[in-house]
């Protein structure tokens, strides 16, 4: 049996819930009957605050023609450890011991301190034959915001913006009416909606709140909106401001607007994630601190200004992705 071959399928299907899991980490399972490598059934985590993977597996096996099977004589897969504590849900080891599964094979631990092991421990004292680490590196790759939430302490940092051929993110500007420059093409701005469906907040500054009026929505993708967060030291932000609609949770900080404050904060929330795109004076600052994980820059080849706001300054490297004749660039720190 081919054990990295059913969690490869595990992490494929975790990524149906990418839009709606969060905080949780995304997370897929697979049961398979030993003798002729079967699959008797699949499920993911599809929620947030409903049913994990492994429960929506059991659910659908029940109603299989596979349900007379014995579990004894079938491996679990699943990619993400096990959970073994009460929180919106039973504790999933417990379900596992109870359906008498006699293989479990993990793709890799959960750093959550509520469970760290104790999944992979509850298993083994049963009698469970547990298998870890299978496509570790990938199941990271699949959660690396939740991991960043358990093992650094903040959320994960992602940067975005746009600029002309000349290094340019804007016209320089004085009071709100005089529209932005227009950079990003139709394909491009639903690549940026995609990103602000994948984290759980967006972050801009008072100058863009001032200037644009924006909203932070996900309107040209599918899943949640972000939690939109903004600073506020000198209180000139307006009681009207869209951003503080009611159509999303907004996020104001006045009294502490340095960034480590702000991700300790954002942290002690349990947001996983965060998307920058503010203005270059935010960018920069983040830059500075080093305390970001992403980087996505959309460059215009055929837009050039010749003056104006100044993009902030960062290498970019030789490879990149082409979409309406845009150049997108990702940078990791």
């Amino acid at each position: 049996m081919n054990y990295a071959n059913y969690i490869a399928r595990c992490i494929e299907i975790a990524k149906r819930g990418e839009y709606y899991v969060a905080p949780n980490p995304m997370v897929g399972a697979i049961l398979v009957r030993n003798r002729d490598e079967q699959v008797l059934a699949e499920g993911w985590h599809e929620k947030y605050g409903e049913a994990h993977a492994e429960v929506n597996c059991f659910r659908h096996f029940e109603a299989s023609d596979y349900r007379g099977t014995d579990l004894k004589e079938c491996t679990l897969f699943v990619s993400l450890e096990p959970c073994s504590h009460y929180g919106k849900t039973p504790p999933c080891a417990k379900l596992i011991i109870e359906k008498g599964v006699g293989r479990v094979v993990v793709g890799m631990l959960d750093p959550n301190p509520l469970v760290a092991g104790k999944g992979i421990q509850m298993l083994r004292e049963a009698g469970i034959d547990v298998i870890v680490g299978v496509l570790e590196n990938e199941c990271r790759e699949l959660n690396k915001r939740f991991l960043c939430l358990h093992e650094k302490h903040r959320p994960y940092v992602v940067l975005k913006w746009a600029e002309t051929s000349d290094g340019f993110v804007d016209i320089r500007r004085s009071e709100r009416g005089n529209g932005p420059l227009k950079i990003s093409t139709p394909e491009t701005k639903k690549i940026v909606h995609k990103m602000r469906a994948e984290n759980m907040a967006i972050m801009v500054g008072t100058r863009t709140v001032l200037l644009d009026d924006p909203r932070l929505l996900t309107t040209h993708w599918e899943g949640r909106n972000p939690i939109r967060v903004t600073v506020d030291r000198h209180h000139l932000i307006p009681a009207d401001a869209r951003i503080l609609s009611h159509d999303s949770e907004t996020i104001v900080y006045r009294d502490c607007t340095d960034w480590p404050f702000i991700l300790k904060d954002l942290a002690a929330r349990n947001i996983h994630s965060i998307m920058v795109e503010g203005g270059p004076t935010l960018l920069r600052s983040i830059l500075d601190s080093g305390l970001w994980d992403e980087a996505h820059i959309e460059v215009a080849p055929e837009l050039s200004i010749g003056e104006g706001v100044p993009a902030p300054s960062i290498s970019l490297p030789d490879a990149f992705e082409q979409v309406d004749g845009h150049r997108l660039y990702t940078i990791f720190s």
